[in-house]
């Protein structure tokens, strides 16, 4: 009887996946992508644990065990890029991870549609910028000959190179990084936000609640989760700083204090050509990252929030 039913289940099973079988052929770009791109990719982590020989390839370079690790470990390079990594991913988080939840919550009192798309469409832009493109104008406005000095001098100031000092520098990457992609960022706050149910504020509203207090009690409980999924995310990505942003702007005065992780990596393996360091340095920062997302599920799931699974 049970065999019976179990073959009638496969049966019906693989009748539907022939009805959806043009379905299931959409589905197969993005497997072979993924597969190409992000799974085939593991065999080179075997570099981290081999003395590579580039003649004789991946496959055929001796074996050293965990000789590459204590190298890194014991590199006098990695305190500092560490510590640079961190405090500006965390600083990035402080900072950034609010602008936008404030802006879809600012921009979802918008009733003016013109305004509110033009405003969209602004703030949206920047993230379509690359990072060359968008470091150049950063250059234009704060560098020697930028926008600001000029006003500066002609206020009868001195003019200040601002990303040449290190004080500036990491502020200048958090601020940067912030208005290139805080409207694009807000764009899953504002697809939470229209899911909620407007008699919720009607309920608000008839209780005597005003806007604020409607935010409050209805509006960032109603995102809530997708704030802490969003946030999740996050953390899993605290060892990545910006390569691309800091690759762009960072320069020999201001190493000390925007030198980190991926640059340095950089360096090791493309300039220097030590690429079972930088192998070490990528299998680090994804073990470290899957760690930090597991455990911030894990709690954010005791706490009895939404988690990722």
């Amino acid at each position: 009887m049970k065999e019976g039913k179990l073959r009638n289940s496969r049966k019906k099973l693989s009748t539907r996946m022939w009805e959806a079988r043009f379905i299931y052929l959409l589905i197969v770009p993005t497997i072979a992508y993924f597969f190409i791109f992000a799974y085939l990719p593991f065999a080179g982590l075997q570099i981290a644990f081999k003395d590579f020989q580039i003649f004789k390839g991946m496959w055929e370079s001796p074996w050293v065990g965990w000789k590459n690790f204590e190298d890194v470990f014991q590199s006098a390079k990695l305190p500092q890029v560490t510590i640079n990594t961190i405090t500006i991913s965390l600083y990035r988080l402080l900072f950034g991870f609010p602008v936008p939840i404030l802006f879809a919550l600012l921009l979802n009192e918008v009733r003016v549609m013109w305004f509110k798309r033009t405003i969209q469409t602004v703030t949206y832009f920047p993230h379509f910028l690359s990072w060359v493109v968008f470091s150049g104008i950063v250059f234009n406005l704060l560098g020697p000959l930028g926008i600001i000095n000029l006003l500066l001098k002609n206020l009868g100031f001195e003019p200040i190179n601002f990303l040449t000092m290190p004080e500036y520098f990491r502020s200048i990457l958090v601020v940067t990084g912030i208005i290139k992609e805080f409207g694009w960022g807000a764009i899953i706050y504002l697809a939470a936000l229209s899911g909620l149910d407007p008699q919720q504020y009607e309920a608000a509203k008839i209780d005597g609640a005003g806007k604020l207090r409607q935010i409050w009690h209805v509006t960032l409980p109603g995102i809530r989760p997708m704030i802490v999924l969003m946030l999740i995310l996050s953390l899993g990505g605290i060892l990545d700083a910006g390569f691309d942003q800091v690759f762009m702007m960072y320069n020999g005065a201001v190493m000390g204090v925007g030198d980190i992780i991926d640059t340095y990596v950089y360096r090791l393996g493309l300039m220097e050509a030590q690429y079972e360091m930088a192998t070490v340095f990528g299998l680090l920062k994804g073990i470290i990252g899957f760690t930090l997302i597991v455990t911030a599920n894990a709690i954010i799931r005791r706490m009895g929030e939404k988690s990722l699974w």
